[in-house]
């Protein structure tokens, strides 16, 4: 594939989980990065006030943020910056964001915010393929914008005891959004992380977690893997901190499997 714009709107997943620790960041990056790497051009939006998005990439975070994006009106060519990955950009966050759900509630558009900064007349002219928006772990209005503005959902769902407890509030507020907000929004699937399959307790959180929610399980599963964790510290995607660990393998099969799904 070219590295030359399209004409086409991007697809726009969030990324969201209300439980943390579960991968989110860790999916975003490494997603965007796999994605990058077979031609897509890819925009990362950090919508979490901890930042761990920006600070994973090495990204430049004195500039402008997705707090001005959101709340100053800010052109998204003057937020967004080039990473060091060919073909992904992101637009950073501070802990300023922090502050950005009190000033977005007295705001007549608060649920729309990031959905009308995402379709500033601009945006067709960069040519992205995909925006990836990595959401707070919680179900705050950061996370019912990043719904608003998506076309699905992609949930992260850690191998672990009460893994699917969660679940059924996170896809409840997705139905909510669509009844209310975006009757486009749908769930773009449930990603399986920190997979160990010598572990028994993971291998009984896959088959209950497929035999519930059949399709909607990807067939990838990210594996339990000590590159993903150091890669961050290194501000570096796991692929490129080492391009030959079982977690750019996984990430690069996901990335195959989410772009076959949607083209």
């Amino acid at each position: 594939m070219s590295d030359s714009p399209s004409a086409k709107s991007p697809k726009i997943i969030a990324i969201a989980n209300q439980k943390g620790g579960v991968g989110k960041t860790t999916t975003t990056i490494n997603l965007g990065a796999a994605l990058s790497e077979i031609g897509h051009r890819v925009l990362l939006v950090d919508l979490d006030p901890q930042g761990n998005a920006s600070t994973g990439l090495g990204v430049d975070q004195r500039d402008h943020t997705t707090y001005d994006l959101l709340l100053e009106n800010m052109p998204l060519g003057d937020v967004m910056q080039p990473s060091r990955i060919e073909r992904v950009w992101i637009t950073p966050a501070t802990t300023d964001l922090s502050s950005a759900d009190m000033a977005m509630a007295a705001h007549g558009r608060r649920a729309h915010l990031l959905h009308d900064a995402l379709r500033q007349a601009e945006m067709d002219g960069f040519g992205f393929d995909y925006v990836l928006i990595d959401c707070p772990p919680s179900l705050n209005l950061l996370t019912i914008n990043a719904m608003v503005a998506a076309d699905s959902v992609l949930v992260p769902l850690q191998c672990e005891f009460f893994a699917l407890e969660g679940l059924s509030q996170l896809i409840l507020t997705i139905r909510e959004v669509r009844e209310s907000a975006n009757p486009k929004l749908r769930m773009e699937g449930v990603l399986l992380t920190m997979y160990d399959a010598r572990n028994n307790l993971t291998l009984q959180v896959e088959q209950d977690a497929r035999n519930t929610l059949g399709d909607m399980v990807f067939s990838t599963v990210i594996p339990r893997n000590v590159r993903l964790s150091e890669a961050p510290s290194f501000a570096l995607s796991v692929l490129e901190y080492d391009t030959h660990s079982r977690g750019s393998e996984a990430y690069r099969a996901f990335a195959q499997e989410l772009s076959g799904k949607n083209h």
